[in-house]
């Protein structure tokens, strides 16, 4: 799945170090919930046919604790791809060109305010781009970030079985056809190892999985309790922040994060107040060759007419 390149808010992905995919859900120091996004979305099935639907509050816990277990299989079969992203957020509204590579992911600004750029800023976005070609440097110490921060979320998910409690809740329809529901809380008396892992204290809501492929297909959920959380910068999230995920096939048994939706309030390094509206979307995915290089990407992006 996708980690969203929301590369100015929050950076997209569960990631392997060669392809930090949607590498803007990572990115979360500013906004802590994407995390929870990169993290919950994480919870994807083998892709195996499957209309057994877990009966019971154990069922529906080893469902999740293999999903946890064959995520990091599924992820070495993802083949790096390019795609938009389209984020609306309550200061601007952005579309980026994003190409996976093995050196990070790369991001032209293709559009503001859902218009092609103007000239200045299609100028000024054309030598932000030179520049990065030029200073290779610049794109490692992000992609050393991306690595860093995915280390982080393997790190979470590993406790996503023991930190929440799973109830199946039947069968729904869905997108891609029927899905199994399963509500999710947290945990009574789990302590978390760390204040990152502080997070799933206060979370809850539901989790739609695929019944063929037994893939996610959304996630929707709300803060019930005000909780502290630590990923680069302490913060304060408040109760009644809301976040929806929803994803979709777009080849073959690649399923790709293509909505998120965050409404959050709280106080960063508990003096700054935290506010955010935040919907972004992907989309046009195509595949791109895995031996890409970020300097092929830039090339690629420059030589099209957004």
């Amino acid at each position: 799945m996708i980690p969203f390149p929301f590369k100015s808010t929050c950076t997209p992905t569960l990631a392997t170090p060669a392809f930090p995919r949607f590498s803007a859900l990572l990115r979360s120091r500013l906004h802590p919930l994407c995390l929870v996004a990169s993290l919950l979305t994480g919870i994807t099935l083998p892709a195996q046919t499957s209309q057994t639907a877990p009966q019971s509050a154990a069922d529906a816990a080893a469902l999740v604790r293999r999903a946890v277990q064959h995520r990091a299989d599924a992820e070495k079969t993802h083949q790096p791809l390019r795609y938009q992203l389209r984020k609306v957020d309550d200061r601007r509204d952005t579309t980026k060109e994003i190409v996976e590579t093995r050196d990070g992911d790369v991001a032209r600004l293709i559009a503001l305010n859902g218009k092609p750029l103007t000239p200045d800023a299609e100028q000024a976005e054309r030598a932000r781009l030179d520049n990065l070609a030029a200073h290779p440097d610049l794109q490692e110490r992000r992609h050393r970030t991306e690595i860093k921060d995915a280390a982080r979320v393997s790190h979470l998910m590993a406790l996503l079985p023991d930190a929440l409690v799973y109830q199946p809740q039947g069968t729904v329809p869905c997108g891609s056809g029927e899905c199994f529901r399963l509500s999710f809380s947290p945990r009574p008396g789990w302590n978390p190892p760390d204040l990152e892992a502080d997070l799933l204290r206060g979370v809850a809501g539901e989790v739609w999985i695929d019944t063929r492929q037994e893939r996610l297909v959304r996630l929707s959920g709300s803060f019930i309790a005000d909780v502290d959380f630590g990923f680069g910068v302490l913060a304060r999230l408040n109760q009644g922040g809301t976040f929806t995920l929803e994803q979709t096939e777009v080849a073959a048994h690649d399923w790709e994060l293509t909505r998120l939706t965050l409404h959050i309030t709280g106080k960063a390094l508990m003096l700054k107040s935290i506010s955010t509206s935040l919907t972004q979307e992907a989309s046009h995915f195509a595949p791109v060759s895995p031996s890409l290089t970020y300097r092929d990407a830039i090339r690629m992006l420059e030589a099209e007419t957004p």
